[in-house]
């Protein structure tokens, strides 16, 4: 299995446009060159999302497999996930749909997305399907009922614990979208269940994104940074690219030394 890298990069995310951020990646070109500074400013991975010529966020396979392809040639040793998330547009069967057809080495998807026709038993039939592939499959997480849902199938063996990735994603449903350290508290939470805890990363909205990424790291968590989640700075300045966010937090990242994979203990 492909491990999560210690600091990736998730650029431009499904909703956002320039009129947000003027910096704000929304081609495949301009995806590629912040994918390009990004990896230069210290960030091993890239979450990548592709938008149709609106500018508006599709589940595209050709667009992703031209952004693949252009990502392997600009950053070969950048890992690569694409993801599925629906946007309130895309149903389960069109995100699986869309793995099936890109065979990614690496996505991410909603838990929740991918479970909401309730057909758990085809969701299930799905994860296998990419287990067998070498598909690296990482379960986005937004809160308790998630984790509920996550614990139900791994006790059921509906998922194998071996190679289990999960982001945990702080903020997303909070008032303003403003994130706090503390929010970590259910996931650090249901992580100590764990004999040997998952491959898990964090990713967090609003003005604390960096407070919230560096109690993850100290905890032996990994993370992941960028405009889909926040533009500040820790000092409340607002970054200027997607770069200097993966900069700062490399810093941080290189100040805390080796990671330690020990939560829980």
């Amino acid at each position: 299995m492909r491990s999560l890298p210690r600091l990736m990069v998730a650029p431009n995310g499904a909703r956002k446009t320039k009129a947000d951020h003027p910096a704000l990646p929304i081609t495949l070109e301009e995806t590629v060159a912040t994918a390009v500074a990004c990896h230069a400013a210290g960030a091993q991975g890239a979450h990548l999302h592709v938008r149709d010529a609106h500018g508006h966020h599709v589940l595209d396979a050709g667009l992703y497999r031209e952004l693949l392809s252009e990502m392997h040639n600009a950053v070969p040793n950048m890992m690569c996930q694409i993801t599925t998330e629906a946007v309130g547009r895309y149903t389960a069967a069109q995100q699986r749909q869309l793995v099936d057809a890109v065979q990614p080495k690496c996505v991410s998807i909603s838990l929740a997305e991918m479970l909401s026709d309730g057909d758990t038993p085809q969701a299930t039939r799905f994860y296998a399907k990419c287990k067998e592939a070498d598909i690296s499959v990482q379960h986005i997480l937004y809160d308790a009922h998630d984790l509920r849902v996550l614990s139900d199938l791994l006790a059921n063996e509906a998922l194998a614990t071996d190679d289990l990735q999960v982001l945990f994603v702080l903020g997303r449903y909070s008032e303003h979208q403003e994130s706090t350290p503390q929010d970590l508290g259910i996931f650090t939470q249901w992580l100590g269940a764990f004999e040997t805890a998952p491959d898990w990363a964090v990713c967090a909205f609003g003005k604390q994104e960096t407070a919230c990424l560096t109690e993850a790291l100290r905890l032996g968590g990994k993370i992941r940074v960028g405009f889909e989640n926040s533009f500040w700075n820790a000092n409340g300045t607002i970054a200027n690219s997607n770069s200097e966010r993966v900069a700062e937090m490399n810093r941080i990242v290189q100040n805390l030394g080796p990671h330690s994979s020990s939560f829980p203990s």
